[in-house]
């Protein structure tokens, strides 16, 4: 255990260290994502819009999803599912990019020299810049609708430094196992669409479930937490430390994540190049 904990300080140490390279990294391989369409970046952003314009005209016009009671206060629908949308858009582009990162970057891999640790971090910091952008939108639209920005808005900084660390340990996990089990990316796309409806996005938890053992159990997907937090910053006017137990679940979790994964791909690295 002790030399399990020494090699995860050693890798959080190299990641540090190579902090300057990563962000490069990162910018390069978003802008390189969309280098060969004629739109660009910008299609990075439509995406998004266009799911969120779907989601919206089918659960509020469609099955007339009337306004939604959070904590006490009720906001319009739209408001409701882009609270929830926009870190779920974040957490299913970086983890399968995550993933794929040392496939992507095979031949960087292949060089002695190269610290190939960086990679997944590499990938899920490219996924964040998409991220911010929704984010200043989605506080102008709340604006718009007369909920401003305000102390409790700031609270998306931590809440979205914590679901980057998960799908970091969640990207270390799987990219180390990828190259010896291809199929892992199809499964992972095949989960995601399984939890996007698992957490309470689109349906408000608290309303169509009764206090029993299902809402329990579905409270214990760390993204819920996340969500559940944007909504908070937003809307209800929670601060994080008013629930103890739900955001030290969610650390233990987390953490464990990302110790978990460092460790495998530490053990698993000396095979990447064969694999790859």
């Amino acid at each position: 255990m002790i030399q399990g904990i020494k090699s995860v300080f050693a890798m959080l140490l190299d990641l540090w260290r190579s902090r300057a390279l990563i962000v490069r990294l990162s910018i390069n391989d978003f802008k390189t994502r969309y280098a060969a369409s004629i739109m660009g970046v910008f299609w990075a952003f439509v995406q998004p819009v266009i799911t969120v314009l779907v989601y919206w005209f089918v659960f509020e016009k469609g099955l007339r999803a009337g306004r939604q009671a959070m904590g006490g206060v009720e906001v319009p629908f739209v408001l409701f599912l882009i609270s929830g949308l926009v870190p779920w858009f974040y957490f299913s582009d970086a983890w399968p990019n995550g993933t794929n990162s040392l496939i992507s970057y095979s031949y960087l891999v292949k060089k002695v020299v190269f610290t190939i640790s960086i990679l997944p971090i590499v990938k899920v910091l490219a996924s964040i810049y998409v991220h911010v952008f929704f984010v200043f939108v989605t506080l102008i639209i709340f604006w718009a609708y007369g909920y401003a920005p305000d102390l409790y808005s700031l609270q998306i900084f931590y809440y979205s430094f914590a679901m980057f660390v998960f799908v970091l340990g969640l990207s270390y996990v799987t990219a180390s196992i990828v190259g010896f089990f291809r199929d892992l990316s199809e499964i992972i796309g095949i989960l995601l669409q399984i939890l996007v409806w698992v957490t309470p996005i689109m349906w408000n938890i608290e309303t169509t479930l009764g206090d029993g053992l299902l809402k329990s159990i579905l409270k214990l997907n760390p993204m819920y937490y996340i969500v559940n937090g944007y909504r908070n910053a937003l809307v209800n006017k929670h601060w994080f430390w008013e629930t103890p137990k739900q955001m030290i679940y969610f650390w233990v979790i987390a953490l464990a994540t990302l110790g978990l994964g460092m460790l495998v791909f530490k053990r698993l690295k000396k095979h990447f190049a064969d694999v790859l």
